[in-house]
């Protein structure tokens, strides 16, 4: 967890960004903290409405916390930022959650 101390002590200090909240994300996602992890990923996107990697994971942490519905549209954002910025790969990962996600409800 040293990781996420690194990478808070970055973002007391001022350094406030996409790239650093999706890191944090990343890392909150990685030790299984599905909640912290949304938190920062929201921000990144915030930061970054284009950020497809963000999106991805956004949603991941969303599914991890039952919250299905917002999961679903944080993937179709995710999708439509991908598409956008030629993320064919990105895309068809959240595409295939998407669908995943629908057919668990």
């Amino acid at each position: 967890m040293s990781e996420i101390q690194n990478l808070e002590a970055m973002l007391e200090n001022g350094q406030d960004n996409a790239v650093l909240r999706f890191a944090l994300g990343s890392a909150f996602l990685k030790y299984g903290k599905a909640t912290e992890a949304a938190i920062h990923l929201a921000r990144a996107v915030e930061f970054d409405p284009a950020y497809s990697a963000a999106w991805k994971l956004y949603g991941k942490a969303l599914e991890q916390q039952d919250k299905h519905s917002e999961a679903v549209e944080a993937y179709r954002k995710g999708i439509k930022a991908a598409e956008k910025k030629g993320d064919i790969q990105a895309a068809k990962e959240m595409k295939v959650f998407l669908k995943r996600l629908r057919k668990q409800r």
